[in-house]
């Protein structure tokens, strides 16, 4: 999937965003299109459980933002290097929960290194000089590739492996944000929580017992609002 590009402006505030479809990576895409003159999308498929639902998420983020360009890439070699309960169909993900210390086992092994190694390729190709994670730190899952120091590790990559003729920088805005407060974040934006995707086992409804939507639910608990996603179960 890919959309029209123009490679001829070479304005630096022009922005790709990672977005997968989830809560995080759509407030981010908000975000950066009120910080950017000309913005685009990039989604990954790796052989995620939920691949076509958050897929379907991406085409509905694309219609409602229409951003200037998009592509869909494929990483289905995760599937043979890379051990997750998120990649396959391992139930386990069901009874997954956030132990403090703990890396959890829906963790991809450096999933978020090998995306922004892909967005700064193209990002350098098209004289793009933002990159949008939607990374979070603070009230995530424990993923050690959501934290300020590898996002801060990864700039410093970029300066040493790139011509530096248009410098690249990659952005985390919500990384030191609870989940409640991107909830509120998204509210402020007007961004269309119903086309997003949180569930980590469902691609038809979402399941309400995964951890990703336990986070999800107690963060709209928290701040008040109410979940447009229909659940098949709701704590």
């Amino acid at each position: 999937m890919t959309g029209n590009i123009d490679v001829n402006n070479s304005a630096t505030d022009r922005s790709i965003v990672l977005l997968s479809g989830g809560m995080d990576s759509l407030v981010t895409a908000a975000i950066a299109r009120t910080e950017s003159s000309k913005l685009y999308f990039l989604h990954a498929k790796y052989r995620q459980r939920t691949e076509k639902r958050e897929l379907q998420s991406f085409k509905d983020l694309i219609a409602h933002y229409q951003p200037d360009g998009y592509k869909t890439i494929d990483l289905g070699y995760f599937e043979e290097i890379a051990l997750s309960s998120l990649i396959g169909e391992n139930d386990s993900i069901i009874y997954e929960a956030n132990i403090p210390g703990q890396i959890p086992d829906t963790y991809v092994p450096f999933r978020n290194a090998n995306l922004l190694a892909i967005a700064t390729s193209w990002a350098e190709s098209i004289k793009v000089g933002k990159i949008y994670i939607g990374a979070v730190e603070e009230d995530s899952s424990g993923y050690p590739d959501c934290r300020e120091v590898f996002i801060e590790a990864f700039n410093r990559l970029i300066k040493a492996g790139t011509t530096g003729v248009c410098p690249i920088e990659v952005r985390a805005p919500l990384l030191h944000l609870s989940k409640k407060e991107i909830v509120l974040k998204g509210m402020e934006l007007s961004v269309p929580f119903q086309y997003s995707w949180s569930c980590y086992y469902n691609n038809e409804q979402a399941c309400g017992r995964c951890s990703s939507c336990r986070l999800r639910l107690k963060a709209f608990k928290e701040a008040g609002i109410d979940d447009p996603l229909p659940y098949l179960e709701r704590e």
